[in-house]
C-alpha cells in the first residue's frame, strides 16, 4: 500500500466502518492512534504516516517554508500530491481490509485536517464523515469545480482551540461559512485551549461519531 500505517481491527468480521487518522506536521502515526482505545470497537482504525520525513524526527504531508522575514507558505504542489495519495490510499484500504467503502471517516489534526478538508472536497464520493481538529480549509488545495460536485453524503465535525497559537482561530471560523455555502452538513465547536484537543473536545467528537457510524 502507498502509505505506511498502523491498524486497530474492528470487532466486526466484515463491512466495518473505517476511520482513517491523519496526523499533524512533524508528528507520526502513533500520535492520534492513542485515541483508538477510546473509540467504538466496531470501527476499523487506520493511522497513517505522512510521506515526507523531517529532521530530526517526525513527518509532514507537505513542506512549510519560511523566508527571511519569517513569513511562511505551504508547498501546495506537495499538498495536492498528498491529497491524491490519501484518496488512493482510501481505495487501497477498502480493498485490503474488511471494511465498508461507503462508511469512511477521516480524522485529522492540524496539517492532517487541512488534508482531510482537501480530500473530502475533492473526492466526496470516497468519504462520509470528517473530523477536522485544529485546521482550516486551504483553497489552493482544492479544484475549481466545487459547485458541480455532490456533497450530500458529507458531514463535518470541526473544532478549534480559541487560543491556538499555531493556526489562528479566525482561519478555522471560515470553515463552517465555506461549508454552509456548499450546503454541506457541519458542526463547529471552540474550546478554551491552544493547539491541541481538550478532553471535552474529544468526548464531543466521540459522541458525534457514534451517532454516524
Amino acid at each position: 500500500m502507498t502509505l505506511q500505517h498502523i491498524t486497530r481491527p474492528s470487532s466486526l468480521k466484515e463491512n466495518a466502518p473505517l476511520l482513517i487518522m491523519l496526523h499533524g506536521y512533524g508528528s507520526d502515526e502513533n500520535d492520534l492512534f492513542s485515541f483508538a482505545q477510546e473509540l467504538p470497537e466496531e470501527l476499523f482504525i487506520i493511522s497513517v504516516r505522512a510521506p515526507h520525513p523531517m529532521q530530526p524526527y517526525g513527518n509532514a504531508w507537505y513542506a512549510i517554508n519560511f523566508d527571511a522575514n519569517q513569513n511562511k507558505w505551504n508547498d501546495v504542489e506537495q499538498a495536492v500530491e498528498s491529497r491524491d495519495n490519501i484518496a488512493k490510499f482510501i481505495d487501497e484500504a477498502c480493498a485490503e481490509y474488511p471494511v465498508n467503502k461507503d462508511n469512511v471517516t477521516l480524522l485529522g489534526f492540524s496539517q492532517g485536517t487541512i488534508l482531510s478538508y482537501a480530500v473530502a472536497l475533492t473526492y466526496p464520493e470516497k468519504v462520509k464523515n470528517i473530523i477536522a481538529l485544529s485546521g482550516y480549509v486551504s483553497d489552493d488545495m482544492l479544484n475549481d469545480d466545487l459547485e458541480s460536485k455532490d456533497f450530500s453524503n458529507l458531514d463535518f465535525y470541526c473544532s478549534h482551540g480559541s487560543v491556538d497559537q499555531v493556526i489562528p482561530i479566525d482561519w478555522a471560523r471560515k470553515a463552517p461559512v465555506f461549508l454552509d455555502k456548499l450546503n454541506i452538513k457541519n458542526t463547529f465547536s471552540e474550546f478554551p485551549v491552544g493547539h491541541g484537543v481538550a478532553p471535552q473536545n474529544f468526548y464531543e467528537l466521540k459522541a458525534w461519531l457514534e451517532t454516524r457510524i
